[in-house]
C-alpha cells in the first residue's frame, strides 16, 4: 500500500513579504498541491517568490467535497501545504477543519512556523504575557453580549482581531466590560502604515475618533487585570 502524503501547515507574511522563512518558500515549491483561502491573493505571494505548484481554494465557505478531495489527493501519497492569506493557517479560518481530518486519517502534519497578527501584536505590546488567550473575532450580534459578559471576568491578558467598520464599536464595548484595563491596538503591522496605540480606552478611542479614515487590519490586545 502507498503511504500516505504529508499535509504542511504553512505560515505566511502578515504584509511585509520579507517575513517569510526559507523554509516556508522552499516547502511551497516541493510540495504537489497549495491550498489557499485566495488563489488570487495568495498567487501573488507564489509569483514574488517564482513559486509554480499547482495550486486550489480552500476557505470557509468550500463545500465538504472539496476537504474530502484535498483528503484524496494525501491518501494518493501527494504532499499538500495550506496557506492563509496572511499569516499562520488555523488561526481564524477553517485550516483546523483539515487539519482534524488528517489526525483522524493518520495523515503526517508537519507544522512550518511563521508570522501570526495576533503574538506580533501582543510582544510588543507592553501587556502581561505570562497567560494569555486568543479570541479572533467577536461575534457582531447573537451572542456578542454574552461573550463579553463572559470574558469580562477574566484575568489573563486578551487578544482580539477586528475590522476597520467596527473597530470603534468593538472598543467601546470593551470598555465597559474592562473598565480600567489597558489596550492596545495593533493596525497594518508589518506594513507600511504600522502603528501602534496604547493607553486607556478613552485614550485609544479618542485617538481614533481624530483620524479622517480608519483604516486596515487590526489586533485588539487588552491588558490583565
Amino acid at each position: 500500500m502507498k503511504p500516505f502524503g504529508t499535509l504542511y501547515i504553512v505560515a505566511t507574511p502578515i504584509g511585509n513579504l520579507e517575513d517569510i522563512t526559507f523554509r516556508a518558500v522552499k516547502t511551497l515549491k516541493e510540495v504537489n498541491l497549495i491550498a489557499c483561502e485566495d488563489t488570487r491573493t495568495s498567487g501573488i505571494l507564489l509569483k514574488h517568490f517564482g513559486i509554480e505548484t499547482q495550486k486550489t481554494s480552500y476557505h470557509d465557505f468550500s463545500e465538504a467535497s472539496k476537504l474530502e478531495k484535498l483528503l484524496s489527493v494525501l491518501k494518493e501519497g501527494k504532499s499538500v501545504a495550506v496557506i492563509s492569506d496572511a499569516g499562520t493557517p488555523g488561526i481564524s479560518d477553517p485550516a483546523f477543519r483539515l487539519v482534524r481530518s488528517a489526525i483522524e486519517n493518520k495523515i503526517q502534519i508537519v507544522p512550518i512556523p511563521g508570522a501570526c497578527a495576533g503574538i506580533s501584536a501582543l510582544v510588543v505590546s507592553g501587556a502581561t504575557t505570562d497567560r494569555f488567550a486568543f479570541e479572533g473575532f467577536l461575534p457582531t450580534k447573537k451572542g456578542r453580549e454574552t461573550k463579553l459578559k463572559e470574558l469580562s471576568g477574566c484575568e489573563q491578558t486578551l487578544i482580539f482581531y477586528e475590522s476597520p467598520h467596527r473597530i470603534l464599536k468593538t472598543l467601546e464595548d470593551f470598555k465597559k466590560y474592562f473598565p480600567g484595563r489597558k489596550v492596545i491596538v495593533g493596525r497594518e503591522i508589518t506594513k507600511v502604515f504600522e502603528e501602534f496605540l496604547r493607553g486607556t480606552f478613552e485614550e485609544v478611542i479618542e485617538e481614533f475618533k481624530k483620524k479622517p479614515s480608519i483604516k486596515g487590519e487590526f489586533v485588539i490586545v487588552i491588558d490583565k487585570k
